[in-house]
């Protein structure tokens, strides 16, 4: 495929530095992708079509750059590159490691993540758009085309932050992409803002959980042209959640839906209850769409909450509700019973207390902090059927026995599990149930 830039062509940036192209990556509806190398370290370099280098496209460049990224997980750009002659540019971002993988790639499972894998890149995305937003950013488009994710660990990398607006009143810019706009937008009434990028968060969220569209089931299924009067219907002016729990006239179609149709059982009822919000009540009222820190929370207790089946491995999320109702947990792949470890509740954290568990930053602080480790737990070298959890955290934590007896727990030590005994952290206390 041959693109604008012949490779061993050199370009100057704004700031001086010379960028030569050294191969074509990919284009889009905006431009062309380029690897190309500077002093020995390559990027990646966006060159817009000539129709869409505008003055408005390059002011809003200059202001994203300006800012900086709010987060790693942000391709941002760094420098623009305009030419001595014509009317063209582009920009420079960081290139995106080969390990990273599209959600289009999951879809065609050409990405197996793990159910914690996949947890973690929910809980990074919810995370990076939300200091995008604290800004006073908006994205304007949120889809699964912008979000590359590493199978092996979650972390992610959001790409194509060129359109991102610090002013959501003002005229022009993108909208976003068919299926993910909120349907305000679809209908012609709103422009892209926090509430609508939220909508198409959540709408992001369910394909990577569902593999499957939350608003195509069967009244997509029965379309049989999906031009611009069909799109604003199924997503503008009549979306219907496919798992609405009082409208079932648009449930999944057996053969055709089969994704959401798996998946939608295995995950706990928390998350279930989230997105038919999200879906029901978030697709009329922008202002009660579920927001970042409400994912992130619930991201959060879903990692810390599994368990294995004995009889065939596979991973099992530890449900909640199913405890408060006094019903047992149920393999989703054998249909064996699973039994619930010892867990930690700390406030409104709960961490099931498995073999090499570790204890987050988060779980104890509140503080969303899901990559320091501050415990882990341990098994009793002199006796294996004995276990704790060390205290991997740089202050002192005190262990409660059941009689009311305290005795400090330093770095570096453990206290013992054993239900109904507390650790008292510096910012709350644990609970071993």
């Amino acid at each position: 495929m041959d693109g604008q830039l012949k490779p061993g062509t050199y370009l100057t940036s704004e700031s001086g530095n010379k960028y030569k192209v050294i191969s074509l990556l990919g284009a889009g509806g905006q431009g062309e992708v380029y690897e190309v190398e500077c002093s020995g370290r390559h990027y990646a370099l966006k060159w817009y079509f000539k129709e869409t280098a505008t003055t408005a496209q390059k002011k809003t460049l200059e202001s994203i750059i300006a800012h900086g990224s709010p987060d790693p997980a942000f391709l941002w750009p760094q420098e623009l590159v305009v030419p001595a002659q014509g009317n063209v540019f582009g920009y420079i971002m960081d290139i995106r490691p080969k390990n990273y993988k599209s959600i289009v790639d999951l879809m065609k499972r050409k990405a197996e993540p793990s159910f914690y894998a996949l947890c973690r890149t929910a809980f990074n995305l919810a995370c990076g758009y939300k200091k995008l937003h604290d800004w006073g950013a908006v994205y304007h488009d949120i889809s699964f085309g912008n979000l590359f994710f590493d199978p092996s660990n979650g972390d992610v990398l959001i790409c194509d932050n060129d359109n991102v607006s610090f002013d959501c009143n003002k005229a022009g810019g993108v909208l976003g992409t068919p299926g993910f706009m909120a349907p305000e937008i679809v209908r012609g009434e709103a422009r892209p803002s926090r509430n609508t990028d939220q909508y198409s968060l959540s709408v992001l969220l369910f394909y990577l959980f569902m593999v499957n569209h939350p608003l195509e089931g069967r009244l997509e299924a029965q379309i049989k042209c999906m031009d611009m009067a069909a799109r604003e219907k199924l997503y503008g002016t009549d979306p219907v959640f496919i798992f609405d729990p009082d409208n079932k006239t648009n449930r999944p179609v057996k053969g055709i839906h089969d994704n959401a149709t798996i998946y939608w059982p295995i995950y706990p009822e928390k998350l279930r209850q989230m997105f038919t919000k999200a879906f029901t009540t978030g697709l009329t009222d922008p202002k009660k769409r579920i927001t970042e820190l409400e994912w992130m929370t619930t991201f959060a207790n879903m990692m810390s909450g599994m368990m294995q089946c004995p009889k065939c491995g596979a991973r099992i999320f530890y449900d909640e509700d199913l405890v408060a109702k006094g019903a047992g947990h149920l393999c989703w792949n054998c249909s064996n019973s699973i039994a619930v470890p010892t867990r930690l509740v700390v406030g409104k954290n709960t961490i099931l207390l498995n073999q090499n568990t570790r204890i987050m930053h988060h779980h104890i602080y509140g503080d969303y902090d899901m990559n320091t480790v501050v415990g882990e737990v341990v098994q009793n070298p002199n006796n294996p059927n004995l276990w704790g959890i060390r205290n991997a955290d740089t202050v002192n934590w005190t262990y409660e026995k059941a009689d009311g007896t305290q005795i400090p727990v330093a770095p570096g030590r453990t206290a013992g599990i054993a239900r109904g005994v507390k650790i008292h952290f510096t910012n709350g206390i644990g609970v071993f149930e």
